[in-house]
């Protein structure tokens, strides 16, 4: 879930950011908070200083320095708490106007409201730090950002023209490149493909040569294919898969190969399409290679449903071979939580083995705790259907953990029609995220919806993910009896 178990870099700014598709940190010399700013340790830490800092007042007394306020709002930051991270925004605000600490913590209480989806007042506290610093770091990442809360909130050609502005200020800027492909993504999203497109061509144009015109390609190939211009998507597949694809492309040749191969079927080019679902490698870490094994099967091509035999036949030997390495954990607890909810058990092992390894007591930077990665303020949200009360610790409890988590994976299969892809999808990087991707595809395709995934994080998680399904799918029934 937005375990967001997310590897985010170290820079020097510590203020973790999402941005319409890309995990960013900064950093900044007024919030040093360190790595251990998430152990639990720390954030009790703050709170009993908070508690013995009130000595029974309602506010965080003047007393504390604007430095201090600056550090204990980023160790509650760090650990999801938004409302105590604001207060000492706040009385940063309030009571330290002129410190030099007033644009990170304008900027860190627009990106709680961020994180909480609270986008109208992010939007509004990013406007504020743009409008009234606009020449430090914070101004100029609080513009990026506006666009980026426009278009979590759907609105996606206001976005696109406020990330246009934002070009036009900071025309050196440290996100004009994401700030092109949001725009496209923005014009996509507000049902303006040919604008969409327009702006991919000055990206290709400006960034030639570079991983960004790769990113350029690919969202041309994945416009085409939701468009169903199949002939413009082999032929944006084509130049795709004659450049070197880069980490930063969001992107793997499988995944072209992917589009490709749909493309040519649903342009009716069978005995094509069969040759390039067959040119992806099947294994037992190949989430394309397994779609492509599936559609092989399912046309109606004799070669194409040979070939799919074979590779299904030596996948399958291959996860028999690393079966110990799929154990059904905690699994009476699972199946019992997984049918309340008709929920496949099956599926929260594999989301369970992805976020934890099984370990009760893990922890992630994000402050996500437990078997199922569960943040303090969204396990809140669904503790009360799960029928539990949960407290930071006792989201370190198998059954508490499983029960909140199996709550909210079943909402996100109703949320998305139970498919896996996209219930993984959000569980890593958010419903909201996966409505516009799903939105943008305009049909049904696993993979395609799976290619839209804007955050390279999140995909990779749904490729994990998938794979593990697939192997505990294979090693256990329903019931989650070892076959």
């Amino acid at each position: 879930m937005k375990s967001l178990k997310i590897s985010r870099p170290k820079l020097q700014f510590e203020l973790v950011l999402v941005i319409a598709g890309l995990a960013l940190v900064l950093v900044s010399p007024s919030m040093l908070v360190r790595s251990q700013s998430t152990s639990d340790a720390a954030l009790n830490a703050v709170r009993a200083s908070d508690q013995m800092d009130r000595a029974g007042k309602s506010k965080v007394p003047g007393q504390v320095s604007a430095a201090e306020h600056m550090r204990r709002a980023g160790i509650y930051m760090a650990n999801r708490a938004f409302a105590p991270a604001r207060e000492h925004w706040q009385a940063v605000l309030a009571e330290f106007p002129s410190d030099t600490n007033v644009p990170a913590a304008i900027f860190g209480i627009a990106r709680s409201y961020y994180q909480e989806r609270h986008y109208d007042e992010a939007r509004q506290m990013y406007e504020r730090v743009a409008h009234d610093y606009p020449e430090t770091k914070e101004g100029r990442e609080g513009a990026n950002f506006a666009a980026s809360a426009l278009l979590r909130m759907g609105k996606g050609a206001e976005a696109a023209a406020r990330y246009a502005q934002y070009l036009d200020k900071y025309p050196n800027g440290e996100r004009v490149d994401t700030a092109h492909l949001n725009i496209v993504d923005g014009y996509r999203e507000a049902g303006r493909p040919q604008d969409a497109i327009l702006w991919i061509d000055r990206t290709r144009q400006k960034f030639a040569g570079t991983p960004t015109e790769t990113s350029a390609i690919f969202a041309r190939l994945r416009l085409d294919v939701a468009i169903g211009d199949w002939n413009h998507a082999v032929q944006s597949a084509d130049e795709l898969l004659q450049k070197p694809i880069n980490k930063a492309s969001n992107t793997t040749a499988d995944e072209v190969l992917y589009l490709k191969a749909h493309a040519l079927e649903r342009a009716g080019r069978i005995a094509d399409a069969v040759r390039f679902f067959s040119m992806i490698p099947d294994n037992l870490d190949s989430y394309y290679g397994g779609l492509a094994t599936s559609r092989l099967a399912a046309i109606n091509d004799s070669t194409g449903k040979q070939r799919a035999t074979e590779r299904a036949r030596s996948v399958q030997a291959a996860i028999d071979r690393a079966g110990s390495e799929y154990p059904a954990a905690f699994g009476a607890q699972v199946a019992r939580e997984a049918k309340k909810r008709a929920l496949d058990p099956r599926l929260l092992l594999a989301i369970m083995k992805q976020e934890s390894q099984f370990k009760a007591n893990a922890k992630s930077p994000a402050a996500a705790r437990g078997l199922l990665q569960l943040t303090t303020d969204a396990a809140q949200k669904y503790a009360g259907r799960a029928g539990v009360k949960v407290t930071d610790e006792s989201l370190y409890q198998p059954a508490t953990n499983i029960a909140v988590g199996a709550e909210y994976i079943a909402e996100l299969s109703r949320m998305f029609a139970g498919l896996s892809e996209a219930i993984a999808a959000s569980y890593n990087g958010g419903e909201d995220n996966v409505t516009r991707w799903l939105g943008r595809t305009n049909q049904s395709d696993a993979g395609v919806f799976t290619a839209e995934v804007g955050f390279t994080e999140s995909k990779n998680y749904v490729f994990k993910v998938m794979s593990f399904y697939r192997a505990y799918r294979q090693l256990y029934d329903a019931n989650l009896n070892r076959r």
